[in-house]
């Protein structure tokens, strides 16, 4: 390590630190929801120093777009006597010190820990088993062959998490800040053909480098909250749209079940995918699981049953 790339890790440690401190403890909510932005979008820079690109765009997509957006929504129905909160000092003045000392105990301990995993891991085990998984990046193998059960559980909780948000009521009415942001709607028709071509070329990128179809997910569903913020798909909260928009959020995990089953008909065992069909089998269930995620994030945004 460079002293350059030293110094740059340590100027990221500790702007993670300051943007935190601000997001905790600043007065004026809307501030404290840009510097949680900021801080999200500082943490997608740690992501990729840790070579994780694929997880940075995740933290960026969800952490400073899709967080931010609900934050920022919420924010918009509070009083307009609720804009300021209580001043941090009247409440953190006692424990802020323990605190900060317990968060450095807690970091050293967990560095400690790392230290000690043992490497490489289970890392010569995967690479024995990439040629027949179908692909050739090891997290997708993991991902989506090796220890499919996990992510098809993945998937299971969050269309279970969209169900229990459906229950509490109808969706509420997007709150769309275009009227007191006019260039919204410019920037949502400018960013948008990216929030179409970056997540293809994470499916496609999947197979052989950090990718597929969680990160996908991410960044598709951020553009469509966008797009809910200006307004321009209001497709989703209309009643005769709602057995497609169902059938969408459902079909990664049925496709991801059917995949299973197919295993073990042709194997005996159930999410074992035979090398023949690993790769189309692999490709089939990324494109409908991004698809289905983006859906659910849009879902979980709307907060209530579209069309009810």
């Amino acid at each position: 390590m460079t002293a350059l790339t030293l110094g740059f890790d340590l100027l990221l440690a500790a702007g993670l630190i300051w943007l935190g401190w601000q997001a905790l403890f600043l007065t004026r909510r809307f501030a404290a929801v840009v510097h949680l932005m900021a801080f999200n979008l500082l943490m997608a820079l740690v992501w990729v120093r840790l070579e994780a690109p694929d997880i940075a765009l995740a933290e960026a997509a969800i952490g400073a777009g899709v967080t931010g957006a609900l934050l920022l929504t919420a924010l918009g129905r509070l009083p307009s006597g609720a804009a300021t909160g209580s001043h941090p000092q009247r409440w953190h003045r006692y424990w802020r010190y323990p605190a900060v000392f317990a968060a450095c105990i807690g970091a050293g301990w967990l560095a400690w820990g790392v230290q000690r995993l043992p490497r490489p891991g289970l890392a010569a085990e995967v690479t024995t088993e990439l040629e027949a998984t179908g692909v050739s990046h090891a997290v997708t193998a993991v991902l989506l062959n090796i220890r499919a059960l996990d992510t098809l559980l993945e998937v299971a909780v969050m269309l279970g998490a969209v169900m229990l948000v459906w229950s509490l009521g109808p969706a509420l009415r997007p709150f769309a800040p275009a009227t007191a942001l006019p260039g919204l709607p410019a920037l949502s028709r400018l960013l948008h053909p990216l929030f179409l071509l970056v997540p293809t070329y994470l499916l496609w990128r999947g197979a052989h480098a950090p990718g597929g179809a969680f990160p996908a997910g991410a960044v598709l569903g951020a553009g469509g909250i966008l797009l809910l913020l200006v307004e321009r798909i209001g497709w989703m909260q209309q009643p005769r749209f709602k057995p497609l928009l169902r059938l969408l959020l459902v079909a990664g995990l049925a496709l991801f079940l059917a995949v299973g089953l197919g295993g073990l008909l042709l194997t005996g065992t159930f999410l074992a995918i035979p090398q023949a069909l690993a790769k189309p089998a692999i490709l089939a269930v990324e494109v409908a699981t991004a698809l289905s995620i983006a859906l659910m994030l849009m879902a979980l945004y709307l907060y209530g049953e579209p069309g009810r």
